[in-house]
């Protein structure tokens, strides 16, 4: 465990990155409230909202109806997200002509590692930065910059001070300036983990930054409590690389596709775009599990086992069992789904048999090969050419190229 003396990590965190992104590529909506929206549908709720927006009071989250009623000259955009990740891209390519990026966080987030050169001049390369995003990418997308001696604290310091921050911690003045945050200012400490720290009596930082590292490990049930101690004191913390577990998709459907039908259809576009990403990340899959939600947040869940299968025909299959058992169990409606494709296995460690020429082990091959030949055209192509059985277009578009928090769609998924 080291502790260091210099502001080692610098964080970017773009302002309002969805609304702004509309407004640097629409010029026509700067300075004017914009709220980004998954779906045209006034049933939905804003994933995005701009500076303009939030100082009439907007927050993410609103819904359609209210946001209009709240904000009567709100402009509303449907999300645009292969312009977003090609936006992305543009600035870790201009910040990286500054310093390099250690780390992508997510699509509007991402920190760098400083020299030791570089550390007596960090609130200096932080303005290089900022400066050089406006006059590469443009003034529009303005972004916060952080330094610390970790990546926690460098991420907090750029949440101090937004939008448009330049925020030092220096190993030297802790815990001053954290003493003044709420506990939820912390990343890692959401509404429940603050109601548990509540009732244990710790309701602000100061009583937060008492406790040890064990009774921290304790309050969380995991080393995640640990670790956020050793971030919080200024210790570098290394976390073990985390390894792939699953590739899934979910979405929550048109009021139109609501019935089981609908699921279903939206359930084989969703599949097919998880059973690609999982072939070009080289690997193949054992189990495949399926939810189905009604408004209450209840409803079905089923699950399929099988050998390590990776050809979407196997999988569709697969699917259309699940889907049969959940008509048998009387589940009629659903107002979202989700798949997800677990239990993986790299393909380099499936050894097949040579001398394995039965008709099974021969259309098994095969539906592989056409597989992997229709990523390739599809990929090529930037568009759906090859699919199995119908294809059909979810309201909203962009099945399986939605931005996550930690995951940013590659190009092959539009």
């Amino acid at each position: 465990m080291r502790k260091p003396t210099g502001l080692e990590r610098l964080y970017v965190d773009f302002d309002s990155f969805f609304a702004s992104a509309e407004q640097h590529l629409r010029p026509a909506l700067r300075g004017r409230p914009v709220g980004v929206i998954p779906v045209d549908s006034e049933h939905t709720g804003l994933i995005a909202v701009s500076r303009e927006a939030k100082a009439l009071g907007l927050k993410r989250g609103t819904y359609v109806r209210d946001a209009r009623r709240q904000c009567p000259g709100l402009v509303l955009v449907t999300a645009r997200h292969e312009l977003y990740v090609e936006l992305h891209r543009a600035i870790i390519a201009a910040i990286e002509t500054v310093v390099p990026v250690k780390a992508v966080c997510s699509i509007d987030e991402m920190v760098c590692a400083l020299l030791p050169s570089e550390q007596a001049q960090a609130l200096a390369v932080g303005r290089r930065v900022k400066e050089t995003i406006a006059r590469d990418i443009g003034p529009t997308l303005t972004c916060s910059v952080g330094l610390g001696p970790n990546d926690l604290l460098a991420k907090i310091a750029a949440e101090m001070e937004k939008p448009d921050g330049l925020v030092a911690l220096g190993p030297d003045s802790l815990p001053g300036p954290l003493l003044a945050l709420s506990l939820t200012d912390i990343p890692g400490i959401a509404k429940g983990n603050a109601a548990r720290l509540a009732r244990a009596g710790v309701c602000d930082m100061a009583a937060l930054l008492r406790l040890q590292p064990k009774e921290m490990r304790r309050l969380w049930g995991s080393v995640e409590g640990e670790r956020l101690w050793m971030g919080l004191h200024g210790y570098t913390v290394e976390r073990p690389e985390t390894r792939r577990r699953m590739f899934g998709h979910g979405r929550v459907l048109p009021a139109e596709w609501r019935s089981l039908d609908g699921a279903y259809a939206a359930a084989r576009v969703l599949l097919a775009k998880a059973a690609s990403r999982m072939r070009r990340s080289g690997f193949s899959a054992r189990a495949l599990a399926l939810w189905l939600t009604d408004r209450h947040s209840a409803g079905w869940y089923g699950e399929e086992r099988f050998g390590p299968t990776w050809d979407d025909p196997s999988l569709l299959a697969s699917l259309a069992r699940l889907f049969l058992h959940a008509e048998r169990e009387s589940m009629s409606r659903s107002r979202s789904v989700h798949i997800a494709l677990h239990d993986l296995v790299p393909l380099s460690d499936i050894e097949g048999d040579l001398f394995d020429h039965t008709a099974q082990a021969q259309l098994k091959h095969r539906l592989e090969s056409l597989s992997v030949i229709a990523d390739r055209l599809n990929a090529h192509h930037r568009k759906t050419l090859l699919h199995w059985g119908p294809l059909v277009t979810i309201p909203g578009g962009y099945a399986g190229a939605k931005i996550a928090f930690n995951r940013i769609p590659d190009a092959e998924d539009f």
